[in-house]
């Protein structure tokens, strides 16, 4: 089973210098934002030392967020960057429609793309969008702008758009999503308390906007040993007798079950 990220560090495309920091952080995946982290005169500039970075291989996965499609930029940079070498994928801002997805792998063909769902109606359309094309590897919230759609003061409706998405990515068999990132870089803990929380709605992961959280999102994504040891427990008992079967502790085992199981010991290989 292949191992999937659980962080991914979002560094401004006009600030050469952190996002070389940003490569050397440990996070899985750095993502090069040149949406919401850059103002409108610094865009090309963003997007030109974008390219460039991207011109041979960075030392860990590269993702970019580009400017949404109806905005003055977003085409652009799909242009400047879809061929790009070094390039892992493309996160799509403020999707709202199946039809953005499909548009942009005409454009970008060999290009693994993300879409950030933002807006009442890219959530209703979650499926749809998830479903929308091949190159589509995953999907994701984006909380802020999908609370100040909403006009919500906080994130405590955001449970069910949460779980919608995940419902959604796993509906059109893509990977767990991972959550929104957590604004404040210094709450710690109240990062760990959503992470836990996400953990339970299903997520995997987390975009992180500091390296100071990655450590506290892998330690709440990663099992624990008493979770790898009921693991162990389920596939040796799998191995021993196939099909369903009650453990002495009572737990029930069955095909489900198994596959749980193993994905908590992919992940602890992680450990």
């Amino acid at each position: 089973m292949t191992a999937l990220p659980l962080t991914w560090l979002y560094a401004p495309g006009d600030r050469p210098h952190v996002v070389a920091k940003a490569l050397t952080s440990g996070a899985d995946v750095v993502v090069i934002d040149l949406e919401d982290a850059v103002a409108p005169d610094r865009k090309a500039y963003a997007r030109g030392a974008t390219a460039d970075l991207l011109a041979g291989p960075p030392a860990v996965p590269v993702h970019v967020r580009v400017n949404a499609l109806d905005s003055p930029w977003g085409e652009q940079d799909i242009s400047a960057l879809a061929p790009a070498p070094g390039l892992s994928g493309l996160r799509l801002a403020k999707i709202t429609s199946p039809a953005e997805i499909t548009h942009v792998a005409r454009r970008a063909a060999r290009a693994d793309l993300y879409a950030l769902l933002e807006t009442a109606l890219a959530v209703e359309r979650a499926y749809a969008i998830a479903s929308a094309h091949p190159n589509l590897r995953g999907i994701a919230l984006g909380e802020a702008d999908l609370q100040a759609d909403l006009g919500m003061r906080d994130d405590t409706g955001l449970d069910w758009p949460r779980s919608r998405v995940v419902v959604a990515a796993r509906a059109a068999g893509l990977p767990p999503p991972p959550q929104s990132v957590h604004p404040d870089t210094r709450d710690l803990d109240g990062l760990a308390a959503s992470c836990a929380h996400g953990r339970a709605l299903g997520f995997l992961g987390r975009a992180a906007i500091h390296p100071r959280q990655l450590p506290v999102i892998e330690r709440a994504f990663l099992p624990t040993e008493a979770d790898i040891e009921r693991a162990e427990t389920v596939l040796k008992a799998a191995a021993a007798e196939p099909g369903a079967q009650a453990l002495p502790d009572g737990r029930f085992v069955d095909a489900a079950v198994v596959t749980a199981a193993r994905r908590t010991l992919s992940l602890a290989r992680r450990r």
